[in-house]
């Protein structure tokens, strides 16, 4: 299948189905000489993991990440990193059912007729089960940002559903199993989805990814914009149907008197632009908004075809977020700092020897 691989320079190829052994990817371009441990790709694994709270699917993986090349007494030697995640806990009988099955919302019927065959166990290739191995590729490029321009790239719950969840502070992260930067709508988070999850369906969420430290200059002017990049690949995650940068939408209704992020000598007054300026990153926060639609996998019964065209009822069985947009977010941060590691290795092909 082809469209597997992201990147320029910084080449990341993920592989491996929802319910086969494993699944992985291979990292190509990673500079040499950067410290690097499985520990160090284990702890962003562990925020995105499945079973981390009642309010996500149960499904009991440990996503331990092996590092199986690339990486010689703990530093990267710029050859190909081969990371690997085993998968442990499938019960590919939840799915028999719907084998002929389309689940409506899902890719399952576009599967079928693009190559006339689908792994449904799980959504084969196209469930989110695929996305750890972003994290990890993620992980490392987070690493070499940070220790090279010390970027910080953070990422919350902005609304759950018809709640809006407003930022307080980055401190509340950490602790929320929303990802929420608000502590005191988790009550009211949490009844939120033990009533969806006893109703048998799903709810869409909008998240936020702001990368702080990013300096000014990366991106290219016209088909490799910074921010055109950074929608392709957020638009790359399973479930996401919208991406805004900065203002976003809003900027539809703003005058241009307030749009236009003014300049001082101590810096911009605003980020309507969400940190990029004709493609390429002006040195603000880069600031990007999903929108995540609700998991298609609901045991609510619902109207469908199967493989001879005839109509028939699906409901969904097995293990399954109730809200995909949660564990979206370690995915989002991964794929702007994928992005992002990317055009910071372009950028000084091109231009390192005139901009320091």
């Amino acid at each position: 299948m082809s469209g597997n691989t992201l990147g320029t320079l910084f080449c990341v190829t993920s592989f491996g189905e929802s319910h086969g052994p494993a699944i992985g990817c291979v990292v190509d371009g990673c500079p040499p000489g950067l410290a690097l441990a499985e520990a160090d790709i284990q702890s962003d694994l562990d925020r995105r993991k499945p079973g981390t709270s009642r309010h996500v699917t149960q499904r009991r993986e440990p996503d331990k990440v092996e590092i199986l090349s690339g990486v010689f007494e703990g530093l990267t030697t710029g050859t190909p990193i081969a990371m690997l995640i085993r998968n442990v806990d499938q019960r590919t009988k939840d799915y028999s059912d719907i084998a002929g099955l389309f689940r409506p919302g899902h890719a399952d019927y576009t599967y079928w007729r693009k190559y006339g065959v689908r792994d449904y166990r799980g959504g084969g290739r196209a469930s989110a089960r695929e996305t750890a191995v972003r994290v990890a590729a993620g992980a490392v490029a987070r690493k070499w940002l940070a220790e090279k321009f010390g970027i910080v790239i953070r990422g919350y719950l902005a609304q759950l559903g018809e709640i809006p969840v407003p930022f307080e502070s980055w401190d509340s992260v950490a602790g929320s199993p929303f990802f929420a930067a608000n502590t005191s709508l988790q009550p009211k988070l949490e009844a939120y989805m033990d009533d969806l999850r006893q109703a048998g369906d799903s709810i869409g969420a909008r998240i936020n990814v702001v990368a702080s430290g990013v300096p000014p200059g990366w991106g290219e002017p016209v088909f490799d914009r910074l921010d055109a990049d950074i929608a392709y690949a957020m638009m790359g995650i399973n479930a996401v149907k919208g991406v805004e940068i900065g203002a976003g939408f809003e900027s539809v209704c703003q005058r241009g008197s307030v749009h236009g992020d003014e300049m001082t000598p101590t810096g911009f007054l605003s980020n309507n632009a969400g940190g990029v300026l004709g493609g390429v990153s002006s040195g603000q926060d880069i600031v990007v908004s999903m929108a995540v639609k609700p998991a298609s996998s609901i045991r609510t019964e619902r109207r469908t075809i199967n493989r001879d065209g005839e109509p028939v009822t699906v409901s969904t069985k097995g293990r399954h977020d109730p809200c995909v947009g949660i564990r979206a977010i370690p995915v989002a941060e991964a794929m702007l700092a994928l992005v992002l590691i990317d055009h910071a290795l372009r950028h000084r092909a091109q231009c390192g020897d005139v901009c320091k």
